[in-house]
């Protein structure tokens, strides 16, 4: 006990000489920022039953998410007056278990000339001793983007109630000698350790279309420099809320930011402001240069590999080194209108926490969700060896449609009737926009339809279609929401991606989590992931149902289903 003590002092003594200050004076500021919430109406279908969200408002970006002491934390941007963006403020919400979270006072608000216009997405980093530390993008008087730092006021406090900030704020800024675009440069990263035992932290900016990585370093976390060269730059656009961090090339295992060697690759996550889509790359860091290099074949941008192929953005991971694994956490943004979110006083959704590894191959990431989510399960059905024949669909009771967990996973034979994949098909959320449900093929569509309407009026298709491609077959995942809601003020994009799985050796799994109005669907065992946002009229508590179905000519095997209800979470 006098030990830790001692060590906080150390710890707390060292950053007051680098210029902390407490935030007291700002609550007497912005004290009406804590407190203000936007009405919203009784009757609430859309509001998830186990999503993170807070009771009302707007919310984006998780932030700073980390585990401290056996506790989670997760900060996320937040508008405190309302359910359009705005105002913004880092709230803040702790958990045991990633699935039930207490909320807590926002923990970072506009009280310095650093972040006086609004205090904008960053980052966690645990420092030695286990101290966490908070980089975060601050708007200035003139609205520059700029970089500050805070930590917590009391070390034994699980919670992290409260939070200082550094007098010497900003910490990294724009100037007319490193000619940083001042309008972009935000979302600093975890930072780590390199062989010099200097901290390294990126930057997300651009000049022109070029997306860039930019680096900073520093001995003490406090004072800070730019490296002469971005970690990695490409023409894709404005990177926002880049995140870097290395995976193991073996295991399912996660590892801290700082770890190096041969035993791991290196993974390198930005979110594309031109798109709204969460691309990764995988490569190899040389961290005496500093420099990370895509593998041959990991293609930057829209047309590689993405976290998630349907709503999901601003996604931000952490090394769990309670349970060894790494955790991503990202924003489900709606699909509905803006008249319709201030309706309903809301806007907003973390997607479930997911584990994330690198697949066997190498050449991909694979997601799957927390097994702590597996506590809510009720309500169990099973089925097996149950034949889909051509144009055929089958209800299941017996769960809670509107709020459920489903896996199921499909047998297929006569792989030689597939559809020939035409060179042109390589666009697959084009290639699910055109060949949606409805639309017959030979080996599907097949899959199940989820928040659906008796009769079908509404219903949202999650499948597969199998092509036969160039020396291989070609298994096509997609989400259609085309027909998910009488409402069509909706968004109601149809989404997709291929999935790289050999079915000629394995079943092709299926996992859909149901929460109202999300359906996060995870194919091949979460090589692909697909996040859809519908708003059914019809299909909406009680009303909803669920389906599988098989669409093709040719008849599907469901090997297993399972199924449950799922309980609520106490969230907020």
């Amino acid at each position: 006990m006098a030990n830790s003590n001692v060590a906080f002092f150390f710890f707390f003594a060292l950053l007051i000489g680098h210029g902390i200050v407490e935030l007291e004076a700002s609550h007497l500021v912005y004290k009406h920022l804590l407190g203000l919430l936007s009405s919203a109406p009784a009757n609430q279908p859309y509001r998830t039953g186990y999503h993170f969200q807070p009771p009302k408002n707007w919310i984006n970006d998780p932030n700073g998410v980390m585990i401290y002491k056996g506790v989670y934390h997760l900060f996320y941007q937040y508008n405190p007056k309302g359910a359009v963006w705005g105002n913004i403020v880092w709230a803040h919400s702790t958990s045991n278990d990633l699935v039930n979270w207490t909320p807590h006072e926002p923990a970072i608000f506009p009280s310095q000339p650093s972040d006086i216009n609004g205090c904008w997405s960053g980052s966690a980093t645990i420092l030695p001793g286990g101290k966490p530390a908070i980089l975060y993008t601050g708007i200035d008087p003139l609205n520059r983007q700029v970089q500050n730092l805070a930590i917590p006021k009391n070390l034994s406090d699980p919670y992290l109630r409260e939070w200082v900030k550094s007098t010497k704020n900003p910490l990294m800024q724009p100037t007319a000698q490193n000619q940083i675009n001042s309008s972009s440069f935000r979302d600093p990263t975890t930072a780590w350790l390199g062989p010099d035992n200097k901290w390294r932290v990126v930057i997300g900016s651009k000049v022109d279309q070029l997306g860039l990585a930019i680096l900073y370093k520093s001995k003490d976390f406090v004072n800070w420099y730019q490296s002469k060269t971005p970690l990695h730059s490409a023409n894709t656009g404005m990177w926002e809320c880049p995140d870097f961090y290395p995976v193991p090339i073996h295991g399912q295992n996660g590892v801290d930011s700082s770890l190096k060697g041969p035993y791991v690759k290196h993974v390198l996550k930005v979110s594309l402001d031109n798109t709204r889509h969460d691309c990764y790359t995988i490569g190899s860091y040389d961290n005496v240069k500093d420099i990370y290099k895509p593998d041959e074949g990991s293609v930057e941008g829209d047309s590689g590999l993405r976290y998630d192929y349907g709503k999901y953005y601003a996604s931000k991971t952490f090394f769990d080194d309670f349970k060894n694994r790494r955790i991503l956490t990202g924003w489900i943004n709606e699909s509905s209108s803006v008249a319709d979110d201030i309706k309903k006083g809301w806007s907003g959704v973390h997607a479930t926490p997911r584990k994330i590894w690198l697949a066997r191959s190498r050449k991909q990431l694979v997601q799957w969700p927390v097994t702590e989510i597996e506590k809510l399960r009720t309500n169990h059905i099973s089925l097996a060896n149950k034949l889909l024949k051509g144009g055929s669909v089958i209800e299941f009771s017996g769960v809670t449609a509107a709020q459920a967990d489903v896996e199921v996973s499909f047998e297929i034979k006569d792989f030689e009737k597939a559809e020939v994949l035409e060179p042109s098909w390589t666009n697959p959320q084009l290639l699910c926009t055109r060949m949606g449900a409805s639309v017959k093929g030979s080996l599907g569509p097949f899959g199940l339809l989820v928040l659906a309407s008796e009769g079908l009026k509404e219903r949202t298709a999650v499948f597969f279609r199998i092509f036969k491609g160039h020396n291989k077959y070609v298994v096509l995942m997609c989400s259609d929401q085309s027909r998910s809601s009488l409402n069509q003020d909706n968004d109601m994009t149809t989404y997709g991606a291929f999935l790289d799985v050999d079915i000629r050796h394995h079943k092709l799994s299926l996992r859909s989590l149901i929460d109202h109005s999300i359906v996060e669907s995870f194919g091949g065992g979460g090589k692909v992931c697909i996040t859809s946002r519908v708003y059914p009229t019809l299909a909406i508590n009680k009303a909803a149902r669920l389906y599988a179905f098989n669409y093709g000519s040719q008849s599907i095997k469901i090997s297993k289903l399972n199924a449950w209800s799922m309980k609520t979470a106490k969230i907020n």
